[in-house]
Parts: C-alpha cells; structure tokens; sequence
C-alpha cells in the first residue's frame, strides 16, 4: 500500500495532517467565534480534533493560539510551540509542552518535525507577551510544511527539496492584510522558492468580523482563485488544490503532482 498523507483544511490555519500513524494538528481554533471574529462554514467536527498526537502552534496570535481551543483538546494534550510560550501555557494549566527555537527538532511517533523562521510578529497584543514565531516541516513517508503566519524569508528557499505538500496562507480574517503576511500573489512567489509537489492554500474563507461575511463577502472566497491563477504562471510545475474548510485530501506519491 502506498503511504498516503491524509489532510483535512479544519479552517483558517487549522489543518489536520494524518500520516504514518500520528495525527498533527496546526493553530487549533475549535470555536465558532473568537473575540470580533466569527466563523463563517461548517461548523467543526470532534473527528477534526480528537485524539492527536500532537499540537503545533505558530504564534501567539489569539486566531493561532485559541486557549479555550487548546482546552478543548485536554491539558495533557502535547504542544510543540515556539520559544518564549510555554510559561504562558504552563498558568493555563497545561503540562505536556515542548519549546522549540528555529532549526530545532523533535518527534511525535515516526515523524520528525523541524521549526523553521517565519516572518511576522511576535506579540500577543501590543505591549502584551511575546514569544518566537515558528513554520514547521512535518517529516515522514511524506513531508508537509506549514509556514504558520509569514511574509517571504529568505530561509525559504532553503526548506527540504522533497516536500510533498506546502500548506500556504494566502490571505486572512478580513477584507485587508496587515505586515507579515503572504497574500495570493506573494503566496504564490513563494512557491517558486519552496517548490512543493502540491500546494493548499489555507488561511482564508474562515473567519471574518461580525457582519462582514453579508457586507463585503469576496475577501472570503475569491483569495485560493486568485493565488491559483498565479501560481499557475509562477509555479507552474505545482499542483494546486483547493479545499473548502471542512473538506479533506489524501495525496499519495503517485497522486501528487
């Protein structure tokens, strides 16, 4: 049998990777709302969450680290988080947390994972706590790589030649995006460097301000298209897929690309 990557696009930057037995689950944000934002789809499903192996999170943005979310997963659930957050993590009661800083490792069964840079910042809040802001490369049978929050970095066109599948952020939680973040075109730019087999655009059609979802709606689905059309130019030897949230692919060597 072919060892397949199983991916489900939970929403937002919540993406559930199953291979080689373990089941990594990015940015948990497991809520229908958190703080002004609302979820927009399908509402989530415990499959999506339950019984992982463990729990990377990127950064200390409240749409990528979800206290509430992370309790729904359990105190004793693993956590893989950037330098600088456990403490924060350790007053929520949670126990089982592994720091890493950039072009550190660990594993979680059979796969190996590597923190590598992002571009993007670092605080909770303005003048609120900070920590380090991570990208991961989950490493098995099949290799994924999840860029967490990030502009372009020059590291990345140094990630490992044999990723299988890039899960790209190509937009936000409203209608404009700030610094340190990849829209579709610069998403897109990116590829060239990583050069994944398949690319799935993530961090968009999820969560939006009350009310802008009937009020200025194509901010929540027109950023996969538009990063598509341009990866199509830019990239042309990556495949594109596009996964609704709530909507899952297994990739396999044979199916990839």
């Amino acid at each position: 049998m072919t060892p397949s990557l199983d991916v489900t696009y939970v929403g937002h930057a919540t993406v559930l990777l199953q291979v080689d037995g373990a089941k990594i689950l990015t940015d948990p944000v497991l809520r229908n709302q958190v703080m002004h934002l609302r979820r927009s789809t399908a509402n989530i499903q415990a499959d999506w969450y339950r019984d992982v192996d463990a729990v990377l999170v990127s950064h200390m943005h409240y749409d990528h680290l979800d206290l509430p979310s992370l309790a729904m997963l359990g105190e004793k659930t693993r956590l893989i988080v950037p330098r600088g957050m456990a403490a924060m993590l350790k007053r929520q009661g949670f126990i089982n947390i592994e720091e890493l800083a950039v072009d550190d490792s660990t594993t979680a069964g059979k796969l190996t994972i590597h923190a590598t840079p992002a571009s993007h910042d670092r605080a909770r809040f303005r003048g609120g706590p900070s920590a380090d802001t991570l990208g991961f490369v989950i490493e098995g049978s099949q290799t994924a790589y999840f860029p967490g929050d990030t502009d372009i970095f020059p590291e990345m066109s140094s990630l490992p030649a044999n990723i299988d599948v890039a899960l790209m952020p190509v937009w936000g939680w409203g209608p404009t995006l700030g610094q340190g973040h990849l829209d579709p075109y610069r998403a897109a730019v990116a590829l060239q460097m990583i050069s994944p087999r398949l690319a799935i655009p993530i961090h968009w059609g999820t969560l939006s301000p009350l009310g802008f979802k009937w009020f200025s709606p194509r901010f929540l689905v027109d950023p996969p298209h538009t990063f598509a059309r341009h990866a199509q130019t830019l990239a042309p030897d990556v495949t594109v897929k596009i996964l609704n949230p709530g909507e899952a692919v297994s990739v396999s060597h044979t199916n990839g690309k």
